[in-house]
């Protein structure tokens, strides 16, 4: 921009990020601190109608309202309480406040200095405080409930005029079902705060609410045994799995089920731990009450991957031990860089050489559509049928016949999902003698049929 056309914009900091805004709306380029934030721009005044001059005060609710919000968190807000006070710990001199919000904006935890209550409530940020998108346009709170991701906003990234010496980072806290349950908040209402310094509120927000996450998890599934999972290449955010004494996934977090493709419908009848990793029979076999880390390996690529195992909690402990309860719901998020430090897997003996196993895998999954024989699996790997069959399941968990059909369910699946294809035009195309025989297979191995599969996927 030249300087000519710098002379026509506005001046004085409030007429220029209305320019900004009104900017943005119309499709002109978002200015680069303002880009991450340009389409909550864009949904606060065309979907919300929101004035980014509205000079009117954020609501804040009453404590006898603020007390019916709470109700339906307060399982959670008891297990935050912990994570809550030590961010604020961290935050404190910083003059910072925390917020624990409700799916709908409003703040219904709260930790901050009483004796600038007055300063926080005139920004809204304070216990009752309302802090909804369509409400208050592009904020911590409210643009992390609609896009369910982290955000952090600093000052004239806020879409309202009226907010730009606000500096708030959102984290979200999703429920046992994945669904978003909470937001945990840490604004700042100082004008002289740089962009540099809030970016450092963002990780410690984020490390806080996945820990208050991860401790819910654990004390809604303290009687189950709970895995907790890294992923080869990524160790930011681990996965959660509750597994029961039939070694049966019955519930999984947000991440967990992200990763490993996980419906609603799968957990009811129980879905195999072993579906997913080849089997361990040692896993679940500790010898003390205490975490169990191991490596397992995954099904299909068979890449390395590290867990922890937490026992369930003994009954005695349910009923006496309020240390063992803390012990055993305590956040293990801290210990990914211990397990990523490990010792290798020890190395068992018997089964297929990985050359080998790839390439009988590699074969599997070109054909998979075709009638395959043991007897052609044996040849590729040069083994009479009988040795490859038992070195195979030692390799894999599972003989070559059950792996080859959760192949099959997995193209099924995919095809389900991703195509218009009937159901008998599905069965035969994934390798299937008939439709009978398919739904019999999927409702085995996934817990419902090929047609409500599909239903609750659209």
């Amino acid at each position: 921009m030249d300087g000519s056309t710098d002379l026509l914009l506005p001046k004085h900091p409030a007429y220029r990020h209305t320019y900004d805004v009104y900017s943005v709306i119309a499709g002109g380029l978002a200015p680069p601190n303002i880009e991450e934030v340009s389409t909550s721009w864009r949904r606060s005044a065309c979907q919300y109608g929101i004035n980014p001059d509205k000079s009117e005060a954020p609501n804040i609710l009453t404590l006898k309202e603020v007390e019916s919000h709470r109700q339906a968190l307060d399982d959670l807000i008891f297990c935050a309480q912990e994570e809550i006070d030590h961010l604020y710990k961290v935050v404190r001199d910083a003059g910072y406040t925390v917020l624990l919000c409700n799916r709908t904006g409003v703040a219904v935890e709260h930790r901050g200095d009483a004796t600038a209550a007055d300063q926080f409530k005139n920004w809204g940020a304070w216990l009752g405080g309302v802090f909804a998108e369509e409400l208050e346009g592009t904020n911590g709170i409210g643009t992390c409930i609609a896009e369910e991701r982290s955000v952090t906003i600093h000052r004239s990234q806020h879409f309202r005029s009226r907010n730009t010496d606000l500096s708030c980072s959102g984290a979200p806290i999703f429920d046992i079902d994945g669904t978003l349950m909470a937001v945990l908040d840490v604004s700042s209402v100082d004008p002289g705060l740089s962009e540099s310094a809030h970016g450092l509120a963002g990780p410690l927000t984020i490390k806080s609410a996945r820990a208050i996450e991860e401790r819910y998890f654990r004390t809604r599934f303290r009687k189950e045994w709970i895995v907790m999972i890294v992923p080869p290449e990524d160790d930011s955010n681990a996965m959660l799995l509750a597994v029961d004494a039939g070694e049966r996934i019955i519930a999984a977090n947000r991440s967990a089920r992200d990763t490993f493709h996980l419906q609603n419908d799968a957990f009811p009848s129980g879905l195999s731990l072993w579906t997913i990793f080849v089997k361990d029979a040692d896993l679940f076999r500790p010898t003390k009450a205490e975490d169990l880390p191991k490596t397992l390996t995954r099904q299909g690529d068979f890449s390395q991957w590290l867990v922890l195992a937490t026992p369930p909690q003994k009954a005695s402990s349910l009923l006496y031990g309020q240390k063992d309860v803390a012990l055993h719901t305590r956040p293990r998020l801290g210990l990914l860089g211990a397990l990523k430090n490990l010792p290798p897997k020890t190395t068992v003996y018997g089964g297929l050489s990985p050359r080998t196993m790839r390439r009988v895998c590699e074969y599997i999954e070109q054909h998979f559509s075709e009638r395959i024989q043991i007897a052609e699996l044996a040849g590729i790997a040069s083994l009479s049928i009988y040795h490859f069959a038992r070195q195979f399941r030692v390799s894999a968990g599972v003989t070559p016949h059950i792996y080859i059909t959760r192949k099959r369910l997995e193209v099924a699946r995919t095809m389900l999902t991703q195509t218009d294809l009937s159901v008998t035009e599905v069965a035969l195309a994934a390798g299937f003698s008939d439709q009978s025989h398919f739904t019999r297979l999927f409702r085995h191995f996934v817990g419902t049929t090929p047609a409500r599969f599909r239903w609750s996927q659209r």
